[in-house]
């Protein structure tokens, strides 16, 4: 909300208000080529902000849990970030399930945001090779067409029929 006076978009958060066209909840089945399939399901209204993201395979299970604030005033007054946290989860066929301990950095997205902006522009920092390519950049964008295609037609979208 700080940048308001510098872009001069008002940040109401007010996601119900006339005018605001973007999804506020929706829930995707993605099939691959391969086979493989994806699902996905954003809530952009929530309280509070993280992500699951979970791997089948062959050999078991792999769950990443972050929490990166618990929750919200109502009014969106304050984000509490005192329930951050963070677990990965190795879950093998037929053995106990065991977590992964996960180094957090301090600053934005676990650090993620310094990490990011090193590999964009400094040429010498470590992760810049595992970057995603342009052609990364055009496969989730047309993932996110396809979605919105079929958020008004009812239909699945094949992402060739977008090209």
């Amino acid at each position: 909300m700080d940048a308001e006076p510098d872009d001069g978009y008002v940040r109401d958060r007010n996601v119900f208000a006339g005018g605001i066209s973007i999804e506020d909840d929706m829930a995707l089945v993605v099939t691959y080529d391969t086979g493989a399939t994806m699902t996905y399901h954003l809530t952009a209204y929530a309280p509070w902000e993280g992500y699951r993201v979970a791997f089948n395979g062959t050999g078991g299970r792999l769950e990443l849990d972050v929490t990166e604030s618990g929750w919200a005033e109502p009014g969106g007054a304050h984000a509490h970030l005192d329930a951050a946290s963070h677990r990965l989860r190795v879950r093998p066929l037929w053995e106990p399930p065991r977590d992964v301990e996960v180094a957090v950095e301090s600053g934005g997205h676990g650090g993620g945001d310094r990490r990011l902006l090193a590999a964009l522009f400094d040429p010498d920092a470590p992760g810049r090779e595992t970057l995603a390519t342009p052609r990364d950049g055009v496969n989730a964008l047309l993932t996110g067409l396809a979605a919105n295609r079929s958020f008004t037609t009812g239909m699945p979208v094949p992402v060739a029929d977008l090209l």
